[in-house]
């Protein structure tokens, strides 16, 4: 049986049992997506493992069935686990029910791994489209815990692993699961050589000085939300997909949303709004966006490994 015939099997025996009703899938059309971290304008000369568009992290396509369309998310070689994690993150978003669309979870297969998710047909923004999004991020990042920052599993943001175990104190956090592991890892590809990482090092050390600011509960936070994870759907409402949830400062989110732009100023006032955002919170989104874009020196290599450097040597 080829891979697709597999495919259809699985999904079809998966909506049966889950639908309780024989589902018959009559086409799968492969669309656009796949990937957590593909950069707007990206080429495939920027990365440094060959051509994106023959290597997404997931592919993606619509499935047509007797039963209705469904988004459904596989790729050659996954494990459950991995769509686990992220119908883990979807499933808080749900939970915070922030205003902000989040797709329902149909199935999640285990062989061949895949997702399944409610289809959300596209649509344009409507006119208080960043209104929203502002004021759902802000009512979002409301959502915390008890447990401090860190999140119940270990998930991913792309296809790069992310330790999630729960660390009392914010900046310990942002070091030690977040920034520390891309460091190591673009260390030991040889990526950075001695005075990069001599810059790395004396930066992780500042982060307290750098990062200082009032204390914050942990905020349930998407995790990797640059503008093609916000899908606009067909009544023209703002959906949240793709999660890398964590509970974390919510300072991180704004980090990844201004690394591509694609978000209006509005709604970031949409944002203040609800909820204000310390004093000198523009100053610190790049140490933010640092995390992005070490993640993005792992993925694809290219500029982003000196992009890198450049936020490091301007802040260690």
């Amino acid at each position: 049986m080829s891979p697709s015939a597999a495919l259809e099997a699985a999904l079809s025996t998966a909506l049966t049992s889950v639908l309780s009703t024989d589902v018959r899938v009559t086409r799968l059309r492969p669309v656009g997506g796949g990937s957590l971290d593909t950069p707007p304008g990206w080429r495939p000369t920027d990365a440094c493992d060959g051509p994106w568009a023959q290597s997404p992290i997931n592919n993606t396509a619509v499935a047509e069935t007797s039963a209705g369309a469904f988004f459904v998310k596989s790729r050659e070689g996954a494990t459950a686990a991995e769509f686990e994690a992220e119908r883990d993150g979807l499933e808080a978003l749900r939970a915070a029910d922030c205003g902000l669309y989040v797709p329902r979870i149909v199935a999640l297969v285990s062989r061949p791994a895949m997702l399944v998710l409610e289809h959300l047909p596209p649509g344009r923004p409507a006119t208080d489209y960043d209104l929203r999004l502002g004021r759902g991020l802000a009512t979002l990042h409301l959502a915390t815990t008890d447990r401090g920052f860190g999140f119940a599993r270990d998930n991913f943001c792309g296809a790069t692993p992310q330790a999630n175990g729960f660390l009392p104190a914010w900046i310990p956090f942002y070091r030690e699961r977040r920034l520390r592991p891309l460091v190591e890892r673009l260390s030991r590809a040889g990526a950075l050589d001695t005075d990069d990482r001599r810059v790395f090092d004396r930066l992780l050390d500042r982060l307290e000085a750098l990062l200082a600011a009032p204390d914050e509960p942990p905020a349930l936070i998407h995790g990797d939300l640059w503008s093609g994870n916000v899908h606009c759907m067909a009544d023209g409402r703002p959906a949240l997909v793709d999660p890398a949830a964590y509970y974390g400062h919510r300072e991180a989110e704004l980090g990844m949303m201004v690394l591509f732009g694609g978000f209006s100023e509005r709604v970031f006032e949409a944002y203040e709004a609800v909820r204000p955002l310390a004093p000198g919170w523009r100053a610190r989104l790049p140490l933010y966006t640092l995390y992005h874009v070490l993640n993005h020196a792992v993925l694809f290599g290219g500029g982003y490994v000196r992009q890198a450097v450049g936020i490091a040597r301007r802040f260690g």
